[in-house]
């Protein structure tokens, strides 16, 4: 008898191993895959699940699936609104000061031998890949495969280097890189191992060249010219000495594409199409002449309707690789998060391009659908960042977040359970000065209802927004006595975000020494420096 009650227990104790060892076979198998596609220099102005006046004329259809069926989020902030830096804070959870890629600068290049969210997820089991514009220099590491643009990359028939060389490819980069990503979607389809890819395109960073299948597509339509388009920076001395102004800095040739110099770079088929537009487009233009305000303004819709034309082949993209996930029913279990390096503007306050703490380029785009998981058509208001991106994906594959990094899981959020200690303030830092749009080097706080600045370098100024009454951030208050409660609870604020992330005058200076022997090295940067 006791023999049969041993027996038993232990037929017992093996049936509930085999069910557990069962229940995490699942568990791993059910492990979400991960499809993370970026876009460079995506304003969320120009999305239309963001509303706004762009949302009926530019509409976005395919992004905007990712909204319907999960979370759109309002706030994301990034750390340091230009290219490089924000994709290394995306990779290391830190700031700018800390994975050591503060700038775009000559000679700039990422240090891959850190840790990063891909080899964490590695460290899960996930099979990774990036495919498209990394911009970061060197060789990546982190992935199972990669198949990148080198440095900036070219619109049209681009070069690309994967682990076996150097190649060129002929066709429009934003469709290379999506049938490339088909493809390595293709190769894991019937794989048990869960996948992290990243398509991050080129598309629509200057100088904003459409496909030929979206050439001339806005050319009947007048998009509405933003209030700030002709903004005199009254009270705010740091913008006043920027170079970035769609009146000044815009090129007529290069980036409006208005010159009788042949395009380089294009097939012949290629080059019959784009002149078929931009041609006649030229004509009318040196017929008309514009000058003064009417050029600004001439500017602005040429701007708009070639940037817009690019997001209309990335939201393709977007419709094209949606629409595969679901025809081989890898939707059911993928995770898809569509962001931006940082936001854009769209001629507010006269500018193109990023860089500024204020608004339009501190805010980047973030759409999260996850089925079964994210209830759809979710909005979410809370202050969110691309440092936390890395640490939410290592979360969601079932890893360990390194304790060095310094962003958050936002897996929490996703669900629809903010956790009450969550950020209600956001620091930025700013370093890429001088540089090609003299824009100052500065850092700040972002907090509900207000924003404190710091320009520094060779300038030595505070702003402060009240974002509830200048919602624009037209007026800048710092010196108006009835804010100086807030503006010493912001400053106090501003001191332990600094304390908190690690971040110092001291490494202001060590960053400037950087800077400044990096002058020596390349006549360019000195150039930057003359500019007024």
């Amino acid at each position: 008898m006791k023999f049969k009650l041993s027996f038993l227990l232990l037929i017992l104790i093996a049936a509930s191993f085999t069910a557990c060892n069962s229940g995490n076979q699942e568990q791993t198998a059910a492990r979400p895959n991960i499809l993370f596609i970026m876009a460079d220099d995506h304003a969320s102005q120009a999305i239309s699940a963001y509303g706004g006046p762009l949302a009926e004329l530019a509409p976005t259809p395919n992004i905007d699936r990712i909204a319907d069926a999960g979370m759109l989020f309002n706030r994301c902030f990034v750390t340091n609104s230009i290219c490089g830096p924000s994709r290394a804070t995306i990779f290391t959870g830190k700031y700018s000061h800390k994975n050591g890629f503060i700038d775009n600068t000559m000679g700039s290049e990422f240090d891959f031998s850190q840790n990063s969210f891909p080899k964490e997820l590695q460290k899960a089991g996930y099979k990774t890949a990036v495919i498209g514009k990394l911009h970061l220099g060197g060789t990546p590491t982190g992935f199972d495969y990669f198949d990148i643009l080198p440095g900036q990359g070219s619109y049209y028939n681009p070069t690309f280097i994967n682990p076996e060389g150097q190649y060129q490819m002929e066709g429009y980069t934003t469709e290379i890189i999506t049938d490339k990503t088909i493809n390595w979607l293709k190769s894991v389809k019937d794989s048990t191992q869960p996948f992290m890819v990243m398509m991050w395109h080129k598309a629509p960073h200057r100088n904003w060249d459409p496909g030929p299948n979206e050439l001339g597509m806005y050319e009947n339509t007048t998009f509405p010219e933003p209030e700030t388009l002709f903004d005199g920076y009254e009270t705010r001395d740091a913008a006043s000495r920027n170079f970035m102004s769609i009146d000044k800095a815009m090129s007529i040739d290069r980036d409006l594409k208005m010159t009788d110099q042949p395009r380089a770079g294009l097939n012949e088929e290629q080059l019959e199409k784009w002149n078929a537009v931009y041609d006649t487009i030229y004509e009318e233009f040196k017929k008309t002449n514009p000058t003064g305000e009417d050029l600004v303004r001439f500017k602005f819709q040429r701007y708009m309707r070639d940037y817009l034309a690019c997001i209309a082949a990335v939201d393709k993209s977007v419709g094209k690789v949606l629409d595969y996930l679901k025809e081989t029913g890898m939707d059911k279990n993928t995770i898809v998060v569509y962001s931006s390096d940082q936001g854009f503007y769209l001629g507010e306050h006269g500018w193109f391009d990023k860089r500024w703490m204020y608004r339009e380029s501190l805010n980047t785009p973030l759409l999260i659908s996850w089925p079964g998981f994210i209830k759809a058509g979710s909005v979410n208001n809370d202050m969110v960042s691309n440092l936390d991106f890395g640490e939410t994906l290592i979360d969601i594959a079932g890893g360990a977040i390194p304790a060095d990094m310094q962003g958050r899981s936002m897996l929490p959020i996703l669900k629809g359970e903010t956790p009450d200690d969550w950020r209600t303030a956001h620091y930025y830092h700013y370093y890429e000065h001088p540089s090609e749009h003299n824009v100052m080097r500065h850092y700040g706080i972002t907090t509900d209802k207000y924003k404190l600045i710091h320009f520094y370098y060779d300038i030595d100024e505070w702003e402060l927004y009240d974002l509830e009454k200048d919602p624009q951030e037209m007026k800048n208050v710092y010196n108006n006595p009835a804010y100086n409660d807030v503006k010493a609870e912001l400053h106090l604020q501003l001191e332990q975000l600094r304390t908190q992330y690690q971040d110092n005058d001291s490494l202001n200076q060590h960053f400037i020494d950087e800077y400044n022997a990096k002058v020596k090295e390349n006549p360019r940067i000195e150039y930057w420096k003359m500019r007024p």
